[in-house]
C-alpha cells in the first residue's frame, strides 16, 4: 500500500558502480518486506529453521548485502520506531488485506495451485519484535550502521540523505520524496533477477532525482505532498475518490495553493494533519553514524542458530573481510 506516482516520475536506471564508496541510507521495514516476500519456495512457503522460524529475512540481510558491499557501497539501516496515530486506518486495511489472503492461500492450497499459493502468501509477511532484534544485530555483526528512528524508517532515512555525507535513501516508497529525499533509489535490495510466469526478468535500480520531479511535473514540493494526499498515503489511504496520479497533477497545477487545492474536495481526513505529517516528521537531526567492526563469531552464532549452512557463513565471512581490507587498503591509498 502507500503512495503510488509511478506513472508521472521520471527516473533513470542506475549502474551500481556510479554508487562505489557512496552511503545509502535503507529503509530497513521496506527491505525487510520485499526479503520477506519475495526469498519463498515454490508454494510460497517463506524460508524457516528446523523449529518452524522464518529466516528468509536473514538470508536476504546476509547475502543481498554482502553483494552490494563488494560493489563498494556503504549501508546505513534505519528501522522504524513509533508510527503517527494518522497510521491506524492502514493497520485496520492491512489487516483485511492478510485476513482475505489467508482465506485465497487456504483455497489455492487445496488445489495444488502453486502460482496462486505464492501470490497470496506474500500478502501474509509479518516482521515481529525477534525478526527486528535479529536483523540489528547481523546487520551490526556485518559491520553495517544501524539507526533507530523515533518515528517512520523512511522519513528519518529520507532526512539523513539531506545531509552532507549520505548519498540517497533506499526504498520503494515514494513517499521519501513527499518527506524531501533528494534522492530516491528503487530497487536497491532486490536480487537481479526475478522468476515470473512469462520467464526471468532483470530487476535493475533505478534513481530518482526529487528536483528533477518538481521541475518535469512543474510544481514544487508543497504541491507534490497535496498529490500525495489527493492520490492517498499510508495516512490517508485511498485518497480522495476518483482521483488518481494524473488528475492529482492536474488540480494541483491549476490551484497551486494547498488551502485552495483541497476546498473544493470533501475528505473524511484533516488534510493539514497529513500534510504536516510530511513537513515535520518525527525525525532525529545531525546523527553521528558509526560502522562497527566486523564480528564473524556474532555472524556464525546468529545464522548457525537458524540452520544456515555453516560452509556458505564461513564463505561470505571471508567475502566480507577481504572487502573490508580493500576499502582499508584504497583509503590508505
Amino acid at each position: 500500500m502507500g503512495l503510488n506516482i509511478r506513472d508521472i516520475v521520471p527516473r533513470k536506471e542506475l549502474d551500481t558502480n556510479e554508487l562505489r564508496g557512496k552511503i545509502v541510507a535503507v529503509d530497513a521495514f521496506n527491505a525487510l518486506y520485499q526479503f520477506l516476500s519475495s526469498i519463498r519456495q515454490y508454494d510460497g512457503t517463506p524460508l524457516m529453521d528446523s523449529k518452524g522460524n522464518i529466516t528468509s529475512h536473514l538470508s536476504g540481510l546476509f547475502y543481498r548485502n554482502i553483494a552490494l558491499l563488494s560493489e563498494g557501497v556503504k549501508l546505513v539501516y534505519v528501522f522504524d520506531g513509533k508510527a503517527p496515530d494518522l497510521k491506524n486506518s492502514l493497520k485496520e486495511k492491512r489487516k483485511e488485506i492478510k485476513d482475505l489472503a489467508k482465506v485465497r492461500y487456504k483455497e489455492a492450497k487445496e488445489k495444488e495451485d502453486f502460482d496462486d499459493m505464492r501470490k497470496y502468501s506474500k500478502q501474509l509477511s509479518i516482521i515481529n519484535s525477534t525478526m527486528i532484534e535479529e536483523s540489528k544485530e547481523l546487520l551490526e555483526a556485518m559491520g553495517i550502521a544501524v539507526i533507530q528512528a523515533p518515528g517512520e524508517g523512511e522519513a528519518q532515512a529520507s532526512e539523513l540523505s539531506k545531509e552532507k555525507g549520505i548519498y540517497a535513501v533506499a526504498s520503494q516508497d515514494y513517499d521519501c520524496l513527499l518527506f524531501g529525499a533528494p534522492l530516491l533509489i528503487q530497487n536497491l535490495t532486490l536480487a537481479r533477477k526475478r522468476k515470473t510466469a512469462s520467464g526471468i526478468i532483470e530487476i535493475n535500480p533505478e534513481i530518482i532525482e526529487l528536483e528533477k520531479v518538481l521541475n518535469h511535473l512543474h510544481i514544487d514540493h508543497d504541491q507534490l505532498i497535496c498529490i500525495g494526499i489527493l492520490t492517498g498515503t499510508d495516512y490517508n489511504p485511498g485518497g480522495i475518490k476518483g482521483i488518481g496520479q494524473k488528475k492529482a497533477l492536474e488540480i494541483v497545477q491549476k490551484y497551486k495553493n494547498p488551502i485552495d487545492i483541497f476546498k473544493n474536495y470533501e475528505t473524511y481526513f484533516d488534510w493539514k494533519e497529513v500534510f504536516e505529517l510530511f513537513k515535520k516528521p518525527d525525525v532525529r537531526k545531525n546523527i553521528d553514524i558509526k560502522f562497527p567492526e566486523i564480528n564473524p563469531d556474532k555472524i556464525k552464532e546468529i545464522l548457525t542458530k537458524r540452520d544456515f549452512s555453516e560452509e556458505r557463513i564461513e564463505k561470505q565471512i571471508e567475502k566480507l573481510i577481504n572487502i573490508k581490507e580493500k576499502n582499508k587498503q584504497k583509503t590508505l591509498f
